[in-house]
């Protein structure tokens, strides 16, 4: 699969990352499919076009579909910034992973913010992607603002 013609965004971050000043989970799922990790404040080091060209790479689970992210990052910081990623393990199994099971954390997040608890049933058809991402909002003890809009953007929100 190849790039996206556009950067990847949902609706619910649009407002916070249509101009890439924030880092799109498109970019945050990929970096952390890869294992590496850059601040906030190194993204915005790297100029528009190479934010733009990291949101438009693919957001599938197989590391070998796309492995030019990660050279194309290193290239792009090492360019703009004179730095390289950091470099971690990633879960191997990570929560968002199992369709079988909702993640504690969205649980968690959905009763806080007074939203039915997605079914089992619900969690296991959204794309592996998506669940990610609501994975990824809920990593926080406190409450992310995408949380619900993102449960209703994915259909588990009447």
């Amino acid at each position: 699969m190849g790039l996206h013609e556009t950067p990847l965004l949902f609706d619910f971050e649009r407002v916070s990352s249509e101009d890439l000043t924030y880092m799109p989970m498109s970019v945050r799922f990929n970096l952390d499919r890869f294992g590496l990790r850059i601040s906030l404040a190194q993204w915005q080091l790297l100029p528009h076009p190479d934010r733009a060209l990291l949101a438009r790479f693919p957001v599938d689970e197989d590391a070998q579909i796309e492995p030019n992210f990660d050279h194309a990052l290193f290239e792009m910081m090492r360019t703009h910034a004179n730095l390289e990623p950091e470099w971690f393990s990633p879960e191997p199994e990570p929560a968002w992973r199992n369709a079988a099971a909702v993640p504690e954390g969205v649980l968690t997040h959905s009763r806080m913010a007074g939203a039915n608890v997605p079914s089992v049933e619900r969690w296991g058809k959204l794309d592996p992607f998506k669940r990610y991402i609501l994975t990824k909002l809920t990593r926080k003890p406190e409450a992310s603002h995408d949380f619900l809009p993102a449960m209703r953007e994915f259909g588990l929100m009447e």
